[in-house]
């Protein structure tokens, strides 16, 4: 599932003429891009959807939103490392004992 995801914008940058910006979602880190919201600050949040912020918001909905994927697990489906997830859900198609390296 691809979901858009609120982030904290933590630093930004002109790279080769776009607007790019680090954007942290809840602990993890990625490049984001600013072309939709040029004028978005740092330490302010915005709805993310594949790599681009989309919707300024107010940290206390973002704040909440986070909390809430959190606990549907679903910021580790989105974010989580792909060889782990790929891990558990052989686990649970071929019992408990399946691990990264057998999957490989």
């Amino acid at each position: 599932m691809c979901l858009a995801v609120p982030g904290r914008v933590l630093e930004i940058e002109d790279r080769d003429g776009t607007r790019m910006a680090s954007v942290d979602f809840g602990g993890v880190v990625k490049e984001v891009c600013l072309e939709y919201l040029p004028d978005l600050e740092v330490g302010e949040y915005a709805i993310v959807h594949v790599g681009f912020a989309l919707q300024r918001l107010d940290e206390e909905s973002a704040l909440r939103t986070l909390e809430l994927f959190a606990e549907l697990g679903m910021l580790q489906e989105e974010f989580g490392d792909a060889w782990e997830i790929a891990a558990q859900a052989g686990a649970v198609e071929h019992g408990a004992g399946t691990t990264r390296e057998e999957l490989r």
